[in-house]
């Protein structure tokens, strides 16, 4: 523990020097002061500053690189001096290693206003270049090498048993779901279970994953750090990750103030939109009258304020989220931008158009409707779509767009009961007494049980054709009823009551005059069930 904390409070005082010192590296350097610092295993020991004719302080740096990597294992064995030496008409101070000049320092490679003289600076550059030089030649020992091999093995079997050990306790987890799915056990209701432990089952194994490759790393630059010939790749994954686990912590803690702003952004978008609810809840029960909504525009309404809401509340909130200014952050703005205008034509044509339906009031959900070659009961009104059940139970989608271009029928009865209207029509000869055939469809009408009886049935005669006369009855169902079984039992009724009467049901044609005239006398103006009406009599 003390020398934890002796280590510690050295580092502290080593960056602390390195902050208050001139002609010391800087904490952050910009690129041109990294050039101009000379680096030995990632460690910065001196920044140079001086310049030797027309040799720059960037040149310098190259120099020493090339200097240091010449030097052989016999030459680190050697400790490195200090020598005071005058070049370029200015004294100066040369670090030499087993004779060897290596570094070469001057007052100008001293700041300005710097309170340390050359021999200090001096001094201190000797001292960090020989704890290096020290720990290298440490690490060229034999028995350094022997043990740093050792502690690598050993280090590769832990990691080893540790995967091996994630392994099994993935297994083992995945069991134990297993194991809660047959005997429910789990709080969690059986149906969300099987879902639920899948996904957990998932994430487990991510986050074992996950620590597998930290612990990967971490014995890699571990196992690097021991060896001379590595020690630099060490380095630099050590480096790498305090780097990335500091510039995390400070993305964290910088984001923090913008992500409270959004979060206080949405709570007050959702509480807005709470109280939407609360309002429109009263207009669709009736208890409450806004002017231009309806009870049946009440779910469209509250769509349509949802979305500009939440597409304010996001406008508001973006420029706080992190990464926002982000120029990854821009290019997917751009792709969904291009996405939404190269798709979006269509779709807004169907959405406007759903809009239109909507708030005209032209259908409602429950309506029996014909739309082009398709009759059925409206089951729903979509923002792009409309659905139709028809009589063969079948579900017919027909996009807005088209219902809106086109004609649509509404068979609902605008009547308190909220009946269908059934037209029907028939093709009869003149041959035979239009009062006859009003009477015989609309006794047809009373036999049928789905006709509502209060709304009597209507009988026109559509058209004088060159050969019969088009007849239609029109009827009012029963709410409820179907109209494709209502149709079926009037088509049905109408027969019956014709052959009982012995009408024929046909549309006659003619291919030449025929000798008698084809009309009816006025004593046959009513054949039954046609009754003349009072005071008239039969004639």
């Amino acid at each position: 523990m003390k020398r934890i904390l002796f280590a510690f409070l050295t580092c502290l005082f080593t960056i602390t020097t390195y902050v208050a010192s001139a002609a010391e590296p800087r904490q952050e350097p910009t690129q041109q002061e990294r050039a101009r610092t000379v680096y030995i295993f990632h460690q910065p020991i001196v920044m140079l500053q001086a310049k030797f004719g027309l040799t720059t302080p960037e040149e310098r740096v190259l120099r020493i690189r090339n200097t240091l990597r010449n030097f052989t294992e016999d030459d680190v064995r050697e400790p490195l001096k200090l020598l005071s030496v005058t070049r370029y008409n200015q004294p100066g101070k040369l670090i030499v290693m087993n004779g060897k000049p290596v570094m070469l320092l001057t007052e100008g490679d001293l700041d300005e206003g710097d309170d340390l003289t050359l021999d200090q600076a001096a001094q201190r550059v000797l001292v960090r270049m020989e704890a290096q030089r020290t720990a290298l030649r440490d690490q060229y020992n034999s028995r350094w090498l022997v043990l740093s091999t050792v502690k690598a093995a050993a280090g590769l079997l832990g990691l080893v048993l540790f995967w091996y050990g994630s392994y099994r306790s993935w297994r083992w987890v995945k069991r134990l779901y297993r194991r809660r799915i047959i005997e429910n056990r789990s709080w969690i209701p059986q149906s969300w279970r099987r879902f639920i432990g899948a996904i957990e089952t998932r994430l487990y194994a991510l986050l074992v994953i996950l620590l597998g490759i930290m612990a990967l790393y971490l014995w890699l630059s571990w196992a690097f750090s021991l060896f001379p010939w590595t020690r630099i790749w060490g380095a630099s994954l050590g480096d790498w990750s305090v780097k990335v686990i500091q510039d995390i912590a400070l993305s964290v803690v910088s984001a923090l103030p913008g992500l409270l702003i959004v979060l206080v952004i949405f709570l007050l978008t959702a509480f807005i939109l709470k109280l939407l609810k609360v309002v429109l809840d009263q207009v669709a029960a009736g208890r409450l009258q806004l002017p231009g909504i309806h009870p049946e525009t009440v779910g469209a309404t509250r769509k349509l304020i949802s979305v500009m809401v939440w597409l304010f509340a996001l406008s508001a909130a973006y420029p706080f989220l992190p990464g926002a200014n982000s120029l990854a952050f821009k290019g997917i703005s751009v792709f969904f931008g291009l996405m939404l205008t190269l798709g979006s034509a269509g779709i807004m044509n169907h959405a406007m158009s759903g809009l239109v339906l909507i708030y005209s009031r032209a259908l409602r959900k429950g309506d029996v409707i014909r739309v082009a070659d398709n009759e059925g009961l409206v089951s729903e009104i979509g923002m792009l779509a409309t659905k139709i059940i028809t009589r063969e139970n079948y579900v017919v989608t027909v996009p807005n767009a088209v219902v809106v271009s086109g004609k649509i029928t509404n068979l609902s009865a605008q009547t308190n009961g909220g009946g269908i209207n059934l037209t029907v029509g028939v093709t009869i000869g003149y041959d035979t007494p239009w009062r006859q055939v009003h009477a015989m469809l609309e006794l047809a009408a009373k036999r049928a049980r789905g006709v509502d009886q209060n709304h009597p049935p209507l009988v026109r005669q559509l058209s004088l054709m060159d050969w019969y006369i088009a007849y239609e009855l029109q009827v009012c169902l029963l709410d409820g009823q179907s109209l494709a079984e209502a149709r079926n039992e009037l088509y049905s009724h109408i027969q019956d009551v014709f052959n009982e009467f012995n009408v024929q049901i046909m549309s006659p044609n003619f291919v030449m005059q025929p000798e008698g005239s084809v009309m009816v006398a006025k004593e046959n103006w009513y054949p039954a069930p046609a009754v003349p009406p009072e005071g008239e009599g039969r004639l």
